[in-house]
């Protein structure tokens, strides 16, 4: 949700005139979505127009994590995002544009998370997403379509972004299809039927460099992206959510997230086979339970996790390749590599909000 994960980090940020950003914390996500454009179930995906923003819901995102390694085996991890933000359903040209985007950069390491963050006003050309041949951008950041022929706008992308103490320079060519969440794309998030667009492409290979302290490494590994979009995801009583993104040995992956509340809180997951054919999971298909707590900067953040999913046979414990992944951004959150152990092995991506 993502990641984003389902996951939605500007999401508490917005923009007051003339550029005054403040973060209102993730419960804003709950807040009235009066004048925004709500997602109906039954409404089909169309791409590459989806691809691009939609300025009359009032929050959406375009989120890469990518689990790396370089030549020696050292693993990394990397993420790039962009947020947009809507302080009324429209978009306007210039200075007046009520459209927010924020960028979000990262690269972790078992003992560095190296962070960078970018704010921007719509309208300028400061920051933006086109749908066609795909551009999403950020200041220098950037995630285009490389031009190379194929099926979606999505399947073959450069990826660059930059900060004080890191660079990165990655190129993902998509090794299976788009995969809708939930109903067909309609993600459903609360019992009180809060809900998002919301579509993945979780089969890239990656390849390229990451440079830290000014040492490049070539690295390889893979890639997941999320692509969502709503106006109202949470309900009021919702405070966070817990969002994974597994890569299975067997070429499977799993999409699984927790929404937190006051009492058990919504769970749902979707199991993605080999060759991207989905199969939507119910809340009581799926056990997510924390293992272990981790102080970061004085939060008890849960860092190891069990996943059950006794339908697929899945049986797991997840551990954090840097327990410390925390992103000191506007809103700030816990989000870093981890690695899979029990029935199967792999890797992934786990987002915490709300801690």
């Amino acid at each position: 949700m993502n990641g984003r994960t389902i996951l939605f980090t500007i999401l508490g940020a917005t923009l007051l005139l003339p550029i005054t950003v403040f973060a209102q914390g993730f419960a804003g996500l709950g807040s009235d979505a009066e004048g925004f454009a709500i997602p109906q179930r039954g409404t089909k995906l169309e791409f590459p127009r989806d691809h691009g923003a939609h300025p009359n819901f009032r929050i959406e995102w375009w989120y890469v994590t990518a689990n790396l390694q370089t030549a020696d085996g050292r693993q990394l991890g990397a993420q790039w995002t962009l947020f947009r933000s809507a302080l009324a359903p429209e978009e306007r040209q210039g200075w007046s544009s009520p459209q927010v985007w924020i960028g979000h950069a990262a690269v972790t390491t078992e003992d560095r998370h190296h962070v960078a963050e970018r704010l921007a006003r719509g309208g300028v050309g400061q920051a933006g997403v086109k749908g066609t041949p795909f551009e999403a951008w950020i200041d220098d950041w950037q995630m285009k379509s490389n031009g190379a022929a194929s099926r979606d706008e999505l399947d073959h992308l450069d990826l660059t972004a930059n900060g004080p103490d890191f660079s990165y320079r990655l190129k993902l060519d998509a090794r299976g299809p788009l995969v809708p969440q939930g109903d067909h794309g309609y993600s459903v998030k609360s019992a009180a039927g809060q809900a998002s667009y919301y579509y993945s492409q979780p089969f890239y290979e990656v390849r390229g460099t990451v440079e830290l302290d000014g040492t490049l490494h070539e690295v390889t590994g893979k890639a997941w992206l999320d692509r969502e979009w709503s106006s109202q995801p949470l309900a009021s009583d919702q405070t966070g959510w817990d969002w994974f993104s597994l890569h299975l040995a067997s070429g499977e992956k799993v999409m699984a997230f927790r929404l937190r509340d006051k009492g058990q809180g919504y769970v749902s997951a979707t199991w993605i086979g080999a060759n991207g054919r989905t199969y939507p999971l119910r809340s009581e298909d799926v056990s997510l339970e924390p293992l272990a707590t981790t102080d970061v900067r004085g939060k008890a953040v849960p860092t190891a996790w069990s996943v059950k999913i006794p339908s697929h046979g899945l049986d797991i414990k997840t551990k954090a390749l840097n327990d410390q992944a925390w992103m000191t951004a506007s809103t700030p959150y816990w989000e870093g590599p981890i690695e899979i152990e029990g029935t199967t092995s792999g890797r992934g991506y786990l987002e915490m909000t709300g801690y």
